[in-house]
């Protein structure tokens, strides 16, 4: 079950622009993660690479570096700043797994299905530590404490979420508190570290940050709804994942809602009580297909994805910010 929107001329947005303007640095990047990744330790390398080998996208470094280069930097502070996000990410992603017991990461086994949660969860430590290494390096406590507070708020996001499992009286507002900090926090933080690092102005700094905030909130609400409106592949896990292991998304959110008194035990024996088989997978998209589920999320995502392009608006016109604002619409569009 695909869920179609309407793409101007047929072109599917892309984010080649970016590609290409932070191409360069991107090299350098990842010629850093990989040094960084190595250790002594047999396992963590092994641990570190698996991941950051499975074809991740790398958005995050890539929106710090074009965001230092909108302000003309020409040092290497953004380098390691955008390999610290990085390496954040991939740690927030080892511990994910964990606590989400995720067989699947991007169409491959996980990492704890190869060297179990301990080694995971140790790892992602390794990793956040390098990071934090890197960012000394730099020397700007301001992008220190930028990182720093991010990495505090996505763990409570982590803990927020946890308290949440399975509560299908989770409300909307709540939803958003726990995207805000496991996602948008870091994308937020990743635009602001490279402006800042560039020494623009508290005013060019903000935009920015608000640009990172409202995309990362735009950015996961579209993963809320291709995970039941989505296609493997594209996944790079199954459809059905989040349902299967009781996750309440906006999706579900809604759903139950706007669910007759029939409709919301249905959702209380799926998320509760661990019926997820594939006949009730089957229920689940027919309910939200009847009450517009997720065509409302995409609707919301278009919503904060404004706001992001909003944002950027007062900012002098750039190729770097031509990118930017070429990431919300590929963001977006990954429902097509």
């Amino acid at each position: 079950m695909g869920v179609v929107l309407n793409i101007e001329d047929g072109k599917r947005p892309s984010i080649n622009r970016l590609l290409e303007l932070t191409a360069a640095d991107m090299g350098r990047v990842n010629e850093l993660i990989l040094s960084k990744a190595g250790s002594d330790v047999e396992m963590i390398p092994e641990i570190a690479n698996h991941l950051i080998s499975s074809g991740g996208k790398r958005l995050r470094p890539m929106v710090t570096l074009a965001t230092a280069q909108m302000f003309g930097y020409s040092g290497d502070g953004h380098i390691k700043l955008a390999t610290s996000v990085e390496f954040m990410h991939t740690a927030t992603l080892l511990h994910d797994d964990v606590v989400d017991e995720s067989d699947l990461r991007r169409g491959r086994k996980t990492a704890r299905m190869i060297w179990g949660n301990q080694a995971s969860v140790l790892v992602g430590d390794f990793l956040l530590g390098q990071a934090f290494r890197m960012m000394v390096d730099v020397g700007s406590l301001e992008a220190l404490d930028i990182l720093s507070t991010a990495a505090s708020i996505i763990a409570e996001g982590e803990v927020m979420q946890l308290a949440a499992a399975k509560n299908l009286e989770t409300t909307e507002d709540e939803h958003f508190a726990v995207i805000k900090a496991k996602t948008a926090a870091l994308f937020s933080a990743a635009a602001e570290v490279g402006p800042v690092v560039a020494g623009a102005t508290r005013t060019d700094r903000a935009a920015l940050r608000s640009y990172g905030m409202n995309l990362g909130l735009a950015f996961q609400l579209i993963d809320d709804a291709l995970d039941y409106g989505g296609d493997s592949k594209k996944l790079g896990k199954n459809v059905g994942d989040d349902f299967r292991e009781g996750k309440v998304t906006l999706p579900v959110i809604l759903c139950y809602r706007r669910g007759t008194a029939e409709e919301r035990a249905f959702w209380k024996q799926a998320i509760e009580d661990n019926v997820a088989d594939d006949a009730a997978l089957e229920k689940a998209l027919a309910l939200m297909t009847r009450h517009g589920a997720i065509a409302d999320t995409i609707g919301r995502a278009r919503h904060f994805g404004e706001i992001a392009r909003d944002a950027l608006a007062p900012l002098p016109a750039t190729p770097q910010k031509a990118a930017l604002l070429d990431v919300i619409d590929f963001c977006i569009s990954r429902v097509v």
